[in-house]
């Protein structure tokens, strides 16, 4: 059996093949782009720039390098799924092809989405990698400018440093435009944002056209603006492409997910009406502890409410979809046990073959990490006199391995322990949360997820202020009956 390092070793090595294969596919492209440039000579053209057509292929595998050696120290985690490796590369070709695209056929340089790629790996990565990609991306563009045969010769210097400038300095602008945007609409004014620096710096780049060729000028700024708001929205039609195949989790799909109309909430909301009510509760703490301690607040919403997805296969075995008639009367402890842990392993088979983002699978499947099931195990203790093996009545793991699922763990116990109680008064609901977070912590069950001390205890000051207005006790109404006689004889006597 291999260990988990020489595991990570071997994914790291398939990654590096892959890699390579992904360079000569980008190869492959470029050729065909000198290829559609000069259907009749492009032969000829390889011949006469041998020496031009190597230095495209070092440089161009220079680049793909970086990016290699970006991820090896920055994120190996990342670099070790193939997945991962093949879409940087389908983003950057992409992009790539894009770009020749319009440059070619719409005949004006600053026609380019010069901030296509900018705005997918903001998305579909975060910041710091978009930054990074759109940098390479730059200089790749500019080394398959100066060459191969995408410019005539009059001009074409000019012509590609201009491209290089355009394609640097707009997609930085675009991945700070983006800002905490959360709309696929909003994707769409950044394109309008992201026209205005851009008009300044073809503005400064054309300044000498303003008097020997006006129009030329206006033209050349018109097709600038164009270009910045062809970059939104061709980010806004290939980013679903891109979600779905290969399962990314952007902010535009955890609101898909997150939206009462999802496919597995409603049959949550029809089917296990208890459950789905219990999961909007613990999708609210959650997301207010993740606010707490800086971690992604719509991600530990998303997760909560498919945390207990896995209740489907039998809801009328849960506590809260029961209507006088419990099951568990009539079964025997371990059953009873087994049935109630199985929910978490459902839970992420049904997510993963919804091909629900794996964070959130996971979550499904760690939130009760493995804990023992309390109620069906001092039952089990009654019954057989003491002999009881405890793991046949705890859940199966693993405990959670991210920060969020330690936190839907924790409200989801939290939830269910305040709505149990008598006496909801801010210490009772500390009393409780407390007991909740130190349990897990004496059974381990944060061992794997890098949550500290003062991040649990901020989750529980968050949980006792929230679940204490959640749980609130209510003014006893007065037992009076209104009908439409008594309130008729009120009317007569005030006239």
């Amino acid at each position: 059996m291999k260990n988990a390092g020489e595991v990570k070793n071997s994914r790291l090595v398939r990654s590096a093949f892959v890699f390579a294969a992904c360079y000569i596919v980008l190869l492959v492209v470029i050729f065909l782009m000198i290829v559609i440039n000069d259907p009749h000579g492009w032969t000829g053209y390889i011949v006469d720039h041998v020496t031009e057509i190597l230095t495209l292929c070092v440089c161009t595998f220079l680049l793909c390098f970086i990016i290699y050696y970006y991820y090896y120290f920055e994120d190996k985690e990342f670099l070790s799924k193939v997945s991962n490796v093949v879409l940087v590369f389908s983003l950057v070709t992409v992009c790539a092809v894009a770009s020749y695209l319009f440059g070619r056929f719409v005949g004006n340089i600053y026609a380019r989405p010069s901030a296509l790629l900018a705005l997918l790996c903001v998305f579909l990565f975060n910041r710091r990698q978009a930054i990074m990609l759109n940098f390479i991306f730059s200089i790749l563009m500019f080394v398959i400018d100066t060459y191969t045969n995408n410019f005539g010769s009059d001009g074409a210097t000019a012509q590609v440093y201009y491209s290089l400038m355009l394609n640097f300095v707009c997609g930085t602008f675009a991945i700070f435009a983006v800002g905490k945007n959360k709309t696929r609409g909003g994707l769409l004014l950044t394109g309008c944002v992201v026209a205005i620096p851009t008009v300044v710096i073809v503005t400064l780049l054309e300044v000498t056209a303003i008097y020997s060729d006006w129009i030329e000028f206006v033209s050349c700024i018109g097709y600038s603006i164009i270009g910045c708001l062809v970059s939104a929205a061709l980010a806004l039609a290939l980013m679903p492409v891109f979600e779905a195949i290969f399962n990314r989790l952007t902010v535009f799909r955890l609101r898909e997910l997150t939206s009462t109309n999802a496919p597995l909430l409603v049959r949550l909301k029809q089917e296990a009406p208890g459950t789905f009510n219990h999961s909007l509760i613990v999708a609210q703490l959650s997301e207010t502890c993740a606010v707490a301690i800086g971690e992604n607040a719509e991600l530990a919403r998303a997760a909560a409410y498919y945390h207990d997805v896995g209740k489907l296969k039998q809801p009328d075995c849960f506590t809260e979809n029961q209507v006088g008639y419990n099951v568990h009367d009539e079964l025997m402890p371990e059953l009873s046990a087994d049935i109630i842990r199985s929910h978490a392993k459902d839970g992420y088979e049904l997510l993963t073959a919804a091909r629900f983002p794996k964070i959130i699978a996971d979550v499904a499947r760690e939130h009760h990490g493995t804990l023992p099931i309390k109620y069906f195990y001092n039952k089990a203790m009654k019954l057989s006199g003491g002999d009881v093996n405890i793991a046949d009545y705890s859940y199966l793991g693993p405990t959670p391995q991210s920060k969020i699922a330690a936190i839907v763990m924790i409200a989801d116990a939290s939830e269910a322990a305040a709505r149990a109680l008598g006496d909801r008064s801010p210490a009772a609901v500390e009393r409780v949360v407390r007991s909740i977070i130190e349990e897990r912590m004496d059974l381990d069950q944060f061992a794997q997820c890098d949550i500290t001390i003062r991040e649990l205890t901020v989750i529980k000051q968050t949980l006792v202020e929230a679940l204490s207005g959640v749980h609130h006790h209510r003014v006893e109404y007065p037992a009076i009956r209104f009908n439409r006689a008594r309130q008729a004889v009120q009317d007569e006597k005030k006239e």
